[in-house]
């Protein structure tokens, strides 16, 4: 049986990192994206050397995450930090499967027993590594010169590893979908449609078309919080396939399967497809366990699953 060669993975690097050769004059891929307001609280959190700790960027499917990190690494080499100090590794790649996270490090282009300055790594998707949690710990205790960065779409396996196994090592940063303020300038209405009350403190927002206004406030609740579908008009016009095939789907066929090892998946399908049909209704296990044929003690784990990967919402009375 052939067996991925290490020249295999290091031409994998290579093509993950381009600005290596590039150098500052890397223009990253995403670099005219519309940058999320909260990527300026992140970079000021991703770049705190001040406390040794690993940064966990959290967040749904599809709200900018990835392109989040490749603007922070045209940001650090846009503030001085040399290209060949960052690396950034995807851990989905199927080549990356069982490769430790420290055997990246020997992949940097500057050997680390050389390096005078901050380096920053950065492992997108890292839940798909089994015992994440506990090589990344051991990573920030062992390289105290090195920034480690981190993201994962499914925030429950990220949230309590992070919790129970990362106490001191994790700061976790969570990014929800687009705000529908975001979503009004990511469509470019938003100074068209949004004024401060000039009589006001500043806190007072009017609107001069009320009726427009909640015309693209209907198209938020549509498709509004992913940045994908709010700007490509292919992804608009099939909007609900969009949300359906690549964000519920593959959360509930991939991701809760996967880190929780349900089996049943028909019946975590079953739950969902009750709870969204009832979206805004009051519920209990026991109705819930009656409609949807799944039993309490699972519904439980479920919902616990469904909210932590940000696919509902519970509200208390």
């Amino acid at each position: 049986m052939l067996e991925v060669s290490r020249e295999d993975i290091i031409q994998r690097v290579q093509r993950d990192n381009p600005w290596w050769e590039s150098g500052d004059r890397y223009v990253s891929s995403v670099t005219n994206f519309p940058r999320r307001i909260y990527f300026d609280p992140f970079c000021k959190l991703a770049q705190d050397l001040t406390v040794r700790r690993a940064v966990v960027l959290m967040g749904p499917r599809r709200v900018g995450k990835t392109v989040m990190l490749r603007q922070f690494v045209e940001h650090l080499i846009k503030t001085g930090v040399p290209a060949k100090d960052i690396m950034y590794a995807s851990i989905d790649a199927p080549i990356y499967s069982h490769i430790p996270l420290e055997k990246f490090l020997e992949f940097f282009p500057v050997p680390n027993d050389e390096q005078v300055g901050t380096m920053y790594v950065i492992f997108d998707e890292i839940q798909y590594l089994k015992n994440w949690q506990q090589h990344l710990k051991d990573l920030v205790d062992s390289y105290p010169y090195i920034k480690f960065i981190a993201s994962g779409s499914a925030a429950a396996a990220l949230l309590l590893a992070s919790t129970e196994s990362g106490a001191g090592r994790f700061s976790d940063f969570r990014i929800p979908p687009l705000t529908f303020a975001e979503f009004l300038d990511f469509i470019g209405r938003r100074d068209a449609l949004i004024n401060t009350d000039p009589s006001g403190t500043g806190s007072t927002f009017l609107t001069n078309d009320i009726s427009e206004l909640n015309k693209e406030f209907v198209n938020y609740l549509n498709y509004g919080g992913y940045p994908e579908a709010v700007l490509s008009p292919a992804i608009r016009e099939n909007a609900d396939q969009f949300v359906k095939n690549d964000i519920i789907d593959k959360v509930l066929l991939k991701d809760l399967p996967a880190l929780y090892g349900i089996q049943n998946i028909q019946e975590l399908n079953r739950l969902f497809a009750h709870l969204a049909y009832n979206t805004g209704q009051e519920v209990s296990l026991q109705s819930l366990s009656e409609k949807s044929g799944v039993t309490k003690p699972t519904i439980s784990r479920y919902i616990e699953y469904l909210e932590s990967a940000f696919l509902i919402t519970k509200v208390a009375r």
